[in-house]
């Protein structure tokens, strides 16, 4: 079987505008340098489309929004988890203390706090699988530590001294009991009747834009030069003027651009001589690096494997549970996920179950699918060329590959200080900065003294393009980001 090998496209960018063999067709070239002198040659006016379309935008446009901003920094506060649990505590049996780990980090970056209270009903459970359940006798907010006594045992020998995980399930009182608020004096709580009113927490996430920009430039004697072959754009330019081709080609590179640093971004954190954030360069945190640093990330992911991806369901079902998700995936990924769905189509007694197509024939013979449901969840796939390209991700193999990007569809509830009110954001969109005398969304403009642009004494045209942008990575934790091995 052979194998196939990828190549870039090339591109050979020149510091002046002038015609040169590599971006211009000569007839020349012959014996005598007389060929096209003497007869009239047979020539194709249209460039080949080698590479098809080659532009690479569009992600963004079908999975989330662009909104205006008018500060150098957005800030967006997610809520954190409803109920009470703690991961990692300790257990001594002997005074059926647990001990929960204030101070530290918790997984969603908030600091670990006691705010269990006396009355309370919590289980147990550690990591070879002993379990209790008991009644909370006393706490100590400021060390962390709670006595329990156990329902079904004198102590809480049969739990391991370390990795035991406890969560509040209810509470029980006594009758004619009554319940008073904890003063927050140092010292434990003894009194059955002593609670602690927890406030709401959240966690607060930042991201700042980016300026991207771009130039084109032109003299005005090449711009008067007329070619032979005919120019054809992806964005609909055509003519015999070759730097109509230049000039719609760095649009369109420029265009990528703007949607491949939100995905690739990386925040500058290092410090040091040679550190961007040293240069004075501060980065914009990206797709990848947002879900990365926030989200699941899933490794040596197998479409082919139902196994793995019902692991994708049972994480989901811990995180926000998002009914809606679209998968963005590299071709080899996709194909594996579309042979896995027609296995599990296909008969155990070698029939052929057509469930999955509404037991249409015709339609179980169309393998590419689009849209599938697994448990309590739907998908939607589609390809992501931005992951097949072979001048991006696509030839890329091994620990630094992305395969693919799960992304939860629909909006989330966020507070909007500016309005005062809570409102529906997509879980991704782009935040571009924007007044009512400045739009930087998308600029471009001309300067120079050539293509109608009178601005300076410089005999040529220039193109400018720039953008000032983020991404905003809402619930990061609904996300997954599939890396290869």
């Amino acid at each position: 079987m052979g194998t196939l090998s990828p190549t870039f496209g090339t591109i050979k960018p020149s510091q002046s505008q002038q015609l040169l063999q590599s971006n211009y067709l000569q007839f020349n070239t012959g014996t005598g340098k007389d060929f096209a002198q003497q007869y009239l040659p047979e020539i194709y006016e249209q460039e080949v489309e080698r590479y098809g379309n080659r532009t690479l935008s569009g992600f963004l446009r079908m999975v989330g929004a662009e909104m205006p901003m008018t500060s150098d920094q957005v800030i967006w506060s997610e809520q954190n988890r409803l109920h009470i649990a703690y991961d990692g505590c300790t257990n001594t049996s002997g005074t059926n203390t647990i001990g929960i780990p204030v101070g530290g980090t918790a997984i969603d970056g908030t600091l670990v706090e006691n705010v269990v209270s006396p009355g309370q009903t919590v289980v147990l459970l550690d990591a070879l699988g002993a379990e209790l359940k008991a009644v909370v006798t006393g706490s100590h907010p400021v060390d962390g530590n709670v006595v329990v006594a156990p329902y079904t045992a004198a102590d809480t020998s049969s739990l391991a001294a370390t990795g035991v995980k406890m969560f509040v399930y209810g509470s029980e009182f006594g009758k004619g009991s009554s319940i008073t608020n904890w003063s927050g004096a140092a010292g434990e709580i003894t009194t059955k009747g002593e609670n602690i009113s927890i406030d709401p927490t959240f966690t607060q996430y930042s991201n700042s834009p980016i300026i991207i920009r771009n130039n084109y430039t032109i003299n005005g004697s090449d711009m008067s030069q007329i070619g032979w072959v005919e120019v054809a754009t992806e964005d609909g330019t055509s003519g015999y003027l070759w730097y109509l081709k230049a000039e719609s080609e760095t649009r369109l590179r420029f265009e990528d651009y703007l949607e491949m640093s939100v995905v690739e971004g990386e925040l500058a954190t290092a410090t040091g001589a040679g550190s961007a954030a040293n240069a004075g360069y501060k980065g914009t945190q990206g797709l990848f690096a947002a879900v990365a640093d926030r989200g699941n990330v899933e490794v040596a992911f197998s479409g082919a494997n139902l196994d793995d991806f019902d692991n994708i369901l049972k994480n989901l079902d811990t995180q926000g549970a998002i009914e809606e998700n679209m998968l963005f995936l590299n071709r080899a990924t996709s194909l594996e996920i579309d042979g896995m769905l027609a296995d599990v189509s296909t008969g155990s007694q070698g029939g052929t179950a057509y469930g999955l197509f509404e037991n249409s024939e015709e339609m179980a013979l169309n393998l590419g699918f689009s849209g599938f449901r697994r448990g309590s969840y739907d998908f939607y796939k589609t390809d992501w060329k931005y992951l097949n390209d072979a001048s991006t991700r696509g030839a890329i193999t091994g620990v630094a590959s992305i395969e693919g990007v799960l992304v939860p569809a629909g909006t989330s509830t966020v507070y909007d200080q500016i309005l005062g009110t809570n409102i529906r954001r997509p879980f991704l969109h782009v935040r571009y900065r924007a007044s009512q005398t400045e739009d930087r969304r998308m600029k471009s403009w001309l300067t120079g003294s050539a293509g109608g642009a009178f601005t300076s004494s410089l005999d040529a045209m220039e193109v400018n393009f720039l953008s000032e942008r983020c991404l905003v990575v809402q619930a990061a934790n609904n996300f997954v980001l599939f890396k290869g091995v």
